[in-house]
């Protein structure tokens, strides 16, 4: 991230309903694949990866591939307020989220993590 995480820049990466639950569902469980995110989303591989995409280059996440998997986790550099922000909304709007959990929780042959990261 090349410049600070602004207001207008943050609520612009999260306008987006996908974009949104991506991020959300992230903070929630530390750090997911994308077949994780596919599966709970339940939408396809191109349109999840490209919004994965969009808010790695708004610097809110970061990724790491463990052999054929790709794994998503929110930026730990992020300012304090945006960790707030995305804590106080996650917290507020589980209801949103249940049905994603949902599916998230009923995946079966979840990738093992080797480790949760760098």
């Amino acid at each position: 991230m090349l410049d600070p995480l602004s207001p207008p820049t943050l609520f612009k990466c999260l306008a987006d309903a996908t974009r949104a639950r991506l991020t959300l569902l992230i903070q929630r469980e530390g750090e997911l694949c994308v077949c994780e995110l596919i599966h709970a989303l339940d939408d396809s591989q191109p349109k999840i990866s490209r919004h994965l995409a969009q808010l790695r280059s708004c610097g809110l996440l970061l990724d790491r591939r463990q052999g054929q998997w790709i794994y998503y986790r929110v930026n730990p550099d992020l300012p304090e307020w945006v960790i707030r922000v995305l804590d106080i909304t996650l917290q507020a709007n589980q209801p949103w989220l249940h049905n994603d959990a949902q599916r998230l929780g009923a995946m079966g042959d979840r990738p093992q993590r080797a480790s949760t990261c760098c």
